[in-house]
C-alpha cells in the first residue's frame, strides 16, 4: 500500500511538471526575440541640434532605458514641466538618459550656456592701422573662445578700421566683436600725454577708468602677434593669487645687458624692470586697490596715482607709460604676476644669442616686434612671420598658406641668430594649427556627421 501511494504521489508531480514546462518553458519559443534583437529605427534618438542618431539597443538594458527616457515628455513629468517653467519633450528625455551606464548617449540641449567672451585692447595712432588690423587677424586665426577687441584710435584711423573690419568675411567676422574709441585722458593735460612716448601708448594707462564694465583685459601693443590661441594666455587670469591684479613678462632675462638694471634712473620692477607690450590685466581689481607710492604716505587709487606720478619723474623716464609702470609695480609688488619671456618674445631675446629658455622649450606664445622689426631686415625671422600672416588669406589652408611657406622662407634667415633656431618660431604655430582643426573641423564633423 505504502509503495502504490509512492508511485502515485510521483505520476503527479511528474504530471505538473509535465505542465509547467509545457506553459512556461517551451511556450516561450513563440514569445518575444532576444533583447538584443530589439531596437532598430523606431528606439533611434532622434537628432536635434546636430546631434548623431545613437541606438538604444547598443547596450544591454536598452528595453528599459528607452521606456524609462520617454516617460519624462509626458504625463506628471510635462506637466511639472510646465508649472515651473523647466524645459521638457525630447531635450528633457534626452537629459534623462544620459544617467545610465555608457558614453553612447549624450545629452542634447537646446539652451546652452552663455559663451565667455575675452577682451583684447590696442590704441593705435599714425601709421599703425596695418600692423594692428595683422595683430587682430594673428589673434583669430588661432583662437577657439570669442573675442572682443577694445580698439583705441585717433580720428584718421577710427573709420579706416571700421571700414577694414567690414571687409573681413562673415566666418571670421562672426567670431568678434569690436567697438572703437577716441583717444582719451581722463587728468592731466592730453597733448602731454600723447607725446610721453609713442602716439598715444599712454592711452593704455588709462584703461581701466574707462572701460568700466570690463572686468578682465589683454592689452597688447600694435607690433604684437599671437601664435598660439589667445584663450591660452587669457587662461593665467585663473593662475594670480589674492593680491595680483597685472602680468607682465621681464624687459629681459640677462639683468648684465638689461636695460633697467643698467641705466634707469627711477624705480623699476625686480632686477630687470618689466615690458608692458603685452599686459593682462584684472581691471576689477585695480579700480578697487590703493596703490603704495612715494608721494603719500597713505597711498591712491589707479587714476589719482597717474597723474602726479608722471609729474615727479617725467624728467627721469625714457620708456614713458613703461617707466610709470614699472614704478608703480616696484611700489607694489606683491600686485603683480610675472609670466614667462615665451608670453612676450622680442629681438632682444635671439639677436644677442639665445636667452629665453621657455621659448626654446615650448615655442615662442606671442611674438614681439619692436624696434621695427617688422618693417626692415635687421630681424628677417621676424618679418617673415609677420609678412605670412599679414598675406595669408582669411579662408586658405592654414598648413598650406601660412605654416609651410613661413618654414621654407625661414631658410633664407639662417645667417643671424634669430634666423638659426626656427623650431622656436615655429612650434607654437603648427601646435596651434592642430589645436584649430582638432576643435573646428573634428570634432564639429563628429557632432554634425
Amino acid at each position: 500500500m505504502r509503495i502504490h501511494c509512492k508511485v502515485v504521489a510521483i505520476a503527479v508531480c511528474f504530471g505538473l511538471f509535465l505542465l509547467l514546462y509545457f506553459f512556461g518553458g517551451h511556450g516561450g519559443a513563440d514569445g518575444p526575440p532576444p533583447l538584443r534583437q530589439v531596437g532598430g529605427d523606431r528606439d533611434r534618438e532622434p537628432e536635434e541640434d546636430g546631434g548623431s542618431p545613437h541606438a538604444l539597443s547598443d547596450y544591454p538594458g536598452s528595453d528599459a532605458v528607452a521606456k524609462l527616457a520617454r516617460k519624462p515628455s509626458a504625463g506628471l513629468g510635462e506637466r511639472a514641466g510646465r508649472r515651473e517653467g523647466k524645459a521638457v519633450g525630447r531635450g528633457a528625455g534626452v537629459k534623462a538618459r544620459s544617467k545610465f551606464p555608457g558614453n553612447v548617449i549624450r545629452p542634447v540641449t537646446r539652451r546652452r550656456r552663455a559663451e565667455e567672451v575675452m577682451h583684447l585692447a590696442v590704441v593705435a595712432c599714425g601709421t599703425r592701422l596695418e600692423e594692428t588690423l595683422t595683430m587682430l587677424k594673428s589673434a583669430l586665426l588661432f583662437s577657439l573662445k570669442k573675442i572682443k577687441f577694445h580698439i583705441f584710435a585717433d580720428d584718421p584711423l577710427a573709420s579706416q578700421f571700421e571700414e577694414r573690419l567690414n571687409q573681413w568675411p562673415h566666418s571670421v567676422s562672426a567670431r568678434f566683436q569690436h567697438s572703437i574709441y577716441p583717444i582719451s585722458f581722463s587728468v592731466g593735460d592730453a597733448q602731454e600725454w600723447k607725446k610721453l612716448f609713442k602716439p598715444c601708448a599712454a592711452q593704455r594707462l588709462f584703461l581701466p577708468v574707462i572701460l568700466k564694465d570690463v572686468d578682465s583685459l589683454l592689452y597688447v601693443d600694435t607690433d604684437v602677434l599671437f601664435l598660439r590661441p589667445v584663450d591660452d594666455i587669457w587662461m593665467l587670469l585663473k593662475s594670480f593669487n589674492d593680491t595680483q591684479l597685472a602680468a607682465m613678462a621681464p624687459e629681459h632675462e640677462v639683468p648684465k645687458i638689461g636695460w633697467y638694471s643698467r641705466f634707469a634712473r627711477h624705480p623699476f620692477y625686480g632686477v630687470t624692470g618689466v615690458n608692458s607690450g603685452v599686459m593682462l590685466m584684472n581691471l576689477t581689481r585695480i579700480r578697487r586697490t590703493v596703490f603704495k607710492s612715494s608721494l603719500i604716505p597713505g597711498g591712491l587709487s589707479w587714476e589719482d596715482l597717474l597723474h602726479p606720478l608722471y609729474q615727479k619723474y617725467k624728467n627721469h623716464i625714457t620708456w614713458g607709460d613703461q617707466d610709470l609702470l614699472n614704478i608703480i609695480f616696484h611700489y607694489n609688488p606683491e600686485s603683480l604676476f610675472i609670466f614667462p619671456c615665451q608670453w612676450n618674445y622680442r629681438p632682444d631675446h635671439c639677436m644677442y644669442g639665445s636667452n629665453c629658455k621657455e621659448a626654446e622649450e615650448d615655442g615662442v606664445s606671442i611674438l614681439h616686434g619692436n624696434r621695427g622689426v617688422y618693417h626692415d631686415d635687421k630681424q628677417p625671422a621676424f618679418k617673415v612671420v609677420y609678412d605670412a600672416i599679414r598675406d595669408f588669406p582669411f579662408e586658405d589652408n592654414m598648413f598650406q598658406s601660412l605654416f609651410y611657406p613661413i618654414q621654407n622662407k625661414f631658410l633664407d634667415t639662417v645667417n643671424t641668430l634669430c634666423g638659426r633656431i626656427p623650431q622656436v618660431f615655429l612650434k607654437q604655430i603648427e601646435k596651434a594649427m592642430r589645436k584649430v582643426f582638432e576643435e573646428k573641423v573634428v570634432r564639429h564633423g563628429k557632432v554634425h556627421k
